[in-house]
């Protein structure tokens, strides 16, 4: 096969797969880049072959280390953490949010938003306090006592019946239902 027979079949798979060359290339140019992408392709796939196989010793080797993905993981993090920390944002920003921890219109608001919250805690006690007075006194009301009453007969008239006891228990008399 010469150089000819070659690029023809290259073409006939490649670049004229359409069925035209694209405007301003010559067949002998289409050629010689179907050639060189041939090449780069196969250097390309060589290449990844060369990494699967560096990335599997790198593993063999530490697993032999007794490296484990979480170690390298959490190594990984505080490497980058410490990257974090030394960056020029994040000391900008720390150096920015001490000046303004220093700052009189901070502490005021500090100071405005802690007696609000001392203020809205106390409110919430209280009104805890009233329900549950509010709940004692309609506990001892006489309509609550009489629903109680109510609610006990029926449950000794369920439970008397499921133990085998009689439908009449001491507060049966006073129920209407």
């Amino acid at each position: 096969m010469d150089s000819s027979e070659h690029g023809s079949s290259v073409l006939s798979t490649g670049v004229a797969s359409g069925g035209t060359l694209p405007p301003g290339l010559t067949e002998e140019e289409a050629e010689e880049i179907q050639v060189e992408l041939t090449k780069v392709e196969d250097e390309i796939q060589t290449l990844r072959q060369v990494l699967v196989a560096k990335e599997r010793h790198a593993a063999e080797l530490k697993r032999r280390l007794g490296i484990s993905p979480l170690s390298e993981i959490k190594q990984n993090f505080t490497k980058g953490w410490h990257e974090v920390q030394c960056s020029n944002a994040y000391l900008t920003a720390s150096a920015t949010f001490e000046e303004i921890g220093r700052s009189d219109a901070y502490k005021r608001t500090q100071e405005t938003l802690s007696q609000a919250g001392h203020v809205t805690s106390a409110a919430f006690s209280s009104v805890g306090s009233a329900i549950r007075n509010q709940f004692g006194e309609m506990r001892n009301s006489p309509s609550f006592k009489s629903f109680e009453d109510k609610v006990e007969n029926m449950k000794y008239k369920v439970m008397g019946r499921s133990n085998g006891e009689s439908d009449h228990s001491p507060t049966s008399n006073n129920a209407p239902f």
